[in-house]
């Protein structure tokens, strides 16, 4: 009991509840989205929002209002960071496959797991340098390079590169690995340090 209601106040103090309803609601609305007709570009450039959304939302939960206090006495917090951060992408991706049923999902799951994957590092990465307040500029940001990404697929010259995993076909290795790595980064960041602590 003592263990349960440890993790509770831990997902508590991360605001995990508004982070889940921001997943929950980008899934609903790609459900929505995918009833509807769309040209090539745009059914790939709407998912990829979405998963931005799920991103920055699990980015802000690495943010604590307690700082030092909590890595003062927290002797569990590196796990709990560790088993949130992972629990709440698996959510992310689940929510968003489950929107996809009974629907055309243009890069299919493969894609919807990279791309999570690789969001949420960068998500957790500016957890750390910015602070969970501001850890969703990193995904943000990281959309337009990937939107960009999409849009040289039909206006050359194509950009190739593997770091810009979204406009990579879903099951290209090195776009693979790119997003794998920096959410193995991230990760590793959220479960050492945490966010950056606000002045």
């Amino acid at each position: 009991m003592p263990a349960l209601r440890l993790v509770r106040l831990h997902l508590a103090s991360r605001r995990v509840t508004a982070a889940l309803a921001t997943v929950a609601a980008c899934a609903l609305t790609l459900h929505i989205a995918l009833q509807w007709s769309w040209d090539t570009y745009g059914a790939l450039q709407l998912p990829l929002i979405l998963e931005v959304g799920c991103a920055a939302a699990i980015g802000i939960t690495m943010g604590s209002p307690f700082g030092e206090p909590e890595r003062a006495t927290g002797r569990w917090l590196p796990l709990l960071r560790l088993g949130s951060a992972i629990a709440m992408t698996a959510t992310a991706v689940a929510a968003l496959a489950l929107a996809s049923i009974g629907a055309h999902l243009a890069g299919g799951i493969a894609e919807v797991v990279r791309n999570i994957a690789g969001l949420v590092g960068i998500g957790l990465l500016c957890a750390l340098l910015l602070g969970g307040s501001l850890a969703w500029t990193g995904p943000v940001v990281y959309m337009l390079v990937g939107a960009y990404g999409l849009y040289t697929d039909w206006h050359p010259p194509t950009l190739t590169s593997p770091w810009i995993w979204p406009a990579r076909p879903p099951h290209d290795l090195g776009a693979a690995l790119c997003a794998a790595a920096v959410f193995a980064a991230g990760i590793a960041a959220a479960t050492w340090r945490g966010a950056r602590e606000s002045p």
